[in-house]
């Protein structure tokens, strides 16, 4: 049936191949069936999906290579599923082979469904509209003599989508083949961050420093010119109006080069310009109802008259539906009437202020949900064009949870509203201040004050490369949560920490390539109230968390850092210097080969995760020392060989996370006296991990989450353990949280 459900048209038969085959071999085999039923779902759940396609290619009246590509994908998957299906369980050197393939297959689907129909439902209109603007901006960009073309649009039109859309056309892969780049230029991008971003895009090492502004560009053109005789294609995304000087280092007489410019500004004078319109009505309500109303949501609304107001509010500009509508989602019919009403008021959208009322408003609308209305307005405290891990939030307002991998992203206008809505008042009344910094160059009320005083809870400040941390001084005895996002190589921490006396919360996120030298961190045992410490890409100093006393601290998170001697023992112990730490996070931490012996002797800690530090080979002995500790996760530290014998000694350990810890290959006997043990995570584990008999003695342990494969060992424990629930876990795909890697 589900296969039938994919049939219909080339491609749903293609895949309707797949399932029915993964469904045969499913029903035989045991190897390999939770990554195939992964697989199956993934289908057969954009099933809809594929129906839209075979529409939309009738409508253009073209061959998709895209489509043709991912047809191939799945005609060899065929294959690859039978060829699994030989697989026997004792075949375990051949497994991890197959297992790589299967992985590979599944990410060649979700990415099909993610770039090719990136949205389920406003698909074949819009696709239409897409389609003729792509080809007038196509012949622009192939016509003889134009070296540069600028597509222009108010902010919110979809510039990057056409933009992204346009790099994988098929006559533009043919044409440019692999010397397509795309840059995102955010307001405080350089030169030498966007050359680096060339060389890494390229598999070149970049130099490893640059003399002068004028050895970046030197370098650039070398570098291009090294990509001849075949075309270039340089996307610059979001280029921020009076950028001319910027935009004319990028210029070359090089055969075949071409640039393409998305910006709100035309800059005429550089070239040709393709102007973006605007939505027509029926493809703006499509879009509107995708964003309103989930897929198999009801869309009656009693008076149809509404939602043609709200969408001719909103003038056919994509963010404004998309934002208007999914602020609408769900809520009761005078809602609807209102919005209808304050949208009819405002002038002509494609107005920017206007625009930006058009926004405020489904901004005002949550005033009623203080909490959300704060996280969204605190997603401005970080550059734009990033990802914001979601972790961070939760940190920001010292809350608790736990959302590993899972990110946000602010569309530049979105952030822009979030600003002005926190500068509506004057710089010494705001709740947030958000400084972005070029070079040294401080805000002028800064300089003009000897000592200015400010009154923020939350401070965010953004330095570029060229900072030298020449930091002036500033009164800031309220704030709570300081958040600093740097791309030096070197950054010192501000002298002016000492006097934030109600500071809870510091962050400091590096955007640039190589990891920032942190320094002055022993001024951080001034501040008192300190809970919560997240440092992300940062090279922490040999000796940091055990030369300051951080006496409050609860929480702290290390993303991406060189840790290899931040926790040797100096003039404190780790003990004494964090006594009160209750929660430690590491992540791709690339220096970590064996768990720091001293964080085994923070006895108030509650959680301890180190999660895909793939160096980490062995935990301590002294681990089971660490008797309040509730939550271990160890998920994908895929070289981390056993865990110790002392395990038994976490009496209070209630969830126990060994996912992807491919070396391990057998529980310790001592498992059996974690008497507290409610929740075992091993998906993806070894299928030779061996449970010991001690396993039987877990009274209280309720769920275990595994695959298929190890589903199997734990069977027979389920006779002993009356109350043990083992789960199949499978691989939740969320295309939403699913990031487009940018230069």
């Amino acid at each position: 049936m589900a296969a039938e459900l994919l049939g219909g048209n080339a491609i749903g038969a293609v895949f309707g191949g797949l399932v029915k085959v993964i469904e045969n071999v499913t029903k035989k085999a045991l190897v390999f069936k939770t990554k195939l039923k992964q697989i199956q779902e993934t289908l057969e759940s954009n099933s809809p999906i594929l129906n839209e396609i075979k529409q939309l290619d009738e409508r253009l009246d073209r061959r998709n290579e895209q489509i043709e590509k991912i047809m191939e994908v799945i005609r060899n998957g065929e294959t690859l599923v039978l060829e699994c299906s030989k697989i026997r369980w004792y075949h375990f050197w051949r497994r991890p082979k197959y297992t790589d393939k299967l992985i590979e297959l599944e990410r060649s689907i979700n990415q099909f469904f993610q770039t090719v129909m990136p949205a389920q439902i406003a698909r074949g209109n819009r696709e239409i509209l897409v389609e003729v603007a792509m080809g007038e901006l196509k012949m622009k960009l192939f016509k003889d003599g134009v070296s540069i073309v600028v597509l222009s649009a108010p902010p919110g039109c979809g510039k990057t989508t056409l933009a992204r859309l346009l790099c994988h056309d098929k006559e533009v892969e043919e044409k440019f083949k692999d010397n397509i780049f795309y840059v995102t230029v955010s307001k405080n991008t350089n030169m030498e961050g966007i050359v680096r971003a060339l060389f890494h895009h390229k598999g070149q090492k970049p130099p490893s420093d640059f003399r002068s502004d004028e050895d970046v560009v030197y370098r650039l053109e070398q570098f291009l010119n090294s990509m001849g005789p075949s075309p270039i294609l340089l996307v610059l995304d979001d280029v921020w109006p009076e950028s001319e000087s910027f935009l004319e280092k990028f210029m070359f007489q090089i055969k075949d080069y071409k640039i393409l410019v998305t910006s709100r500004s035309v800059f005429r004078r550089f070239g040709s310009t393709y102007e973006l319109k605007p939505l027509k009505y029926e493809d703006s309500l499509t879009l509107f109802r995708s964003s309103a109303f989930l897929p198999h949501q009801s869309q009656d609304i009693p008076d149809n008259n509404v939602v043609s107001k709200i969408v001719k509010g909103c003038k056919g500009f994509p963010l404004a539906l998309k934002v208007v509508g999914r602020s609408l989602r769900g809520e009761p019919e005078e809602i609807w009437k209102t919005r209808a009403m304050e949208l009819s008021k405002v002038g002509s959208i494609f107005e920017y202020s206007d625009l930006r009322n058009s926004l405020q408003k489904s901004l005002d609308a949550l005033d009623n949900k203080v909490i959300l209305k704060e996280c969204f307005i605190d997603l401005c405290s970080f550059p734009e064009d990033q990802r914001i891990p979601v972790n961070a939030l939760v940190d920001m307002n010292v809350a608790s949870g736990c959302y590993n991998q899972q990110f946000a992203m602010q569309h530049d206008l979105l952030r822009e509203l979030a600003i002005c809505q926190s500068d509506s008042e004057s710089i010494e009344r705001r709740k947030r201040l958000i400084l972005e910094i070029s070079a040294n160059n401080v805000p002028a009320w800064w300089m003009e004050q000897k000592q200015p005083t400010i009154s923020c809870r939350l401070l965010s400040i953004s330095t570029d490369e060229k900072f030298s941390s020449s930091w002036c001084f500033i009164q800031a005895p309220e704030v709570e949560v300081l958040v600093l996002n740097v791309r030096s190589k070197n950054h010192t921490l501000p002298e002016f920490i000492k006097k934030m006396e109600k500071l809870k919360v510091l962050m400091v996120k590096n955007y640039g390539f190589f990891p920032t030298e942190l320094h002055n961190f022993l001024l951080l045992g001034s501040a008192t109230n300190l809970k919560r410490i997240r440092l992300e890409h940062v090279s922490i100093p040999p000796f940091a968390f055990t030369s300051v006393k951080l006496e409050i601290l609860q929480k702290l998170t290390l993303y991406m850092c060189n840790i290899s001697q931040a926790f040797s023992t100096s003039t404190i112990l780790l003990s004494e210097a964090l006594p009160n730490i209750m929660e430690i996070n590491i992540e791709y931490s690339n220096d970590l080969i064996q768990l720091p012996v001293g964080i085994c002797l923070l006895t108030k800690l509650k959680k301890l995760s180190i999660i895909n530090c793939h160096k980490l080979v062995a935990l301590p002995k002294e681990i089971g020392k660490l008797v309040n500790l509730e939550d271990l996760r160890l998920g994908s530290c895929i070289e981390l060989l056993e865990l110790p014998n002392t395990i038994g000694g976490l009496c209070n350990l209630s969830v126990l996370d060994i996912s992807e810890c491919l070396e391990i290959e057998r529980l310790p006997e001592e498992i059996g006296e974690l008497q507290n043990l409610r929740q075992l995570l091993m998906m993806g584990c070894s299928s030779n991990c061996e449970l010991p008999q001690s396993i039987v003695n877990l009274e209280h342990l309720e769920e275990v989450v595994c695959d298929e494969e190890a589903a199997i060992l734990w069977k027979p424990i389920m006779f002993v353990c009356e109350n043990l629930r083992v789960k199949v876990q499978k691989e939740e795909v969320n295309l939403n949280w699913l990031y487009n890697h940018r230069l």
